[in-house]
């Protein structure tokens, strides 16, 4: 465990893993990912299809049951992601790396393009399903549900709820 007290949502064979940039201050505080009220990630995976009812932050072990996990490509704690060290986010790629062989999720989703980039030394990438995969896991770039993204609630469900649909579509 961290100094901050997040620790992954994690259990082999998940439907997803989703994968946040890092903590943020409000999750570093509380100790549970997400935790921002600003950050729309809970709001938006209710909505999107993946849980029954929406969670709150401190009910993130609850996601298990719904086949979901939680990661984060770097622990440190920062206001804004863009205080990553590009270092610090393909270090934390090669760690996810490990994960996903160890854990075997049907797909990872990574939340954020330009982390996504970094991490994986990646030049071009569209959001959604990603040409490459991490053995059996298909691997996705899905908007960043922070508050500072200025992207739509709307934009953010129906960018989520297209890997909800396959997902459901190709189920184990």
């Amino acid at each position: 465990m961290s100094e901050h007290g997040i620790t992954d949502i994690l259990a082999p064979n998940l439907n997803v893993l989703f994968c946040g940039i890092n903590p943020g201050r409000s999750s570093a505080h509380t100790g549970f990912h997400f935790a921002h009220p600003g950050n729309r990630f809970w709001k938006v995976i209710h909505l999107a299809g993946f849980t029954d009812k929406q969670l709150r932050p401190e009910q993130e072990q609850q996601l298990l049951e719904t086949g979901c996990g939680i990661t984060m490509l770097v622990e440190r704690p920062t206001v804004q992601a863009s205080e990553l060290a590009a270092q610090e986010l393909r270090e934390g790629g090669a760690r996810l790396q490990d994960k996903i062989e160890r854990y075997q999720p049907r797909a990872l989703a990574v939340l954020g393009k330009e982390a996504y980039k970094r991490a994986f030394s990646q030049n071009k990438v569209e959001w959604g399903e990603q040409p490459v995969s991490a053995g059996a896991t298909q691997i996705w770039v899905l908007p960043n549900p922070s508050g500072l993204n200025r992207a739509s609630l709307e934009e953010m469900v129906e960018a989520y709820r297209q890997l909800y649909v396959v997902l459901q579509k190709n189920q184990r």
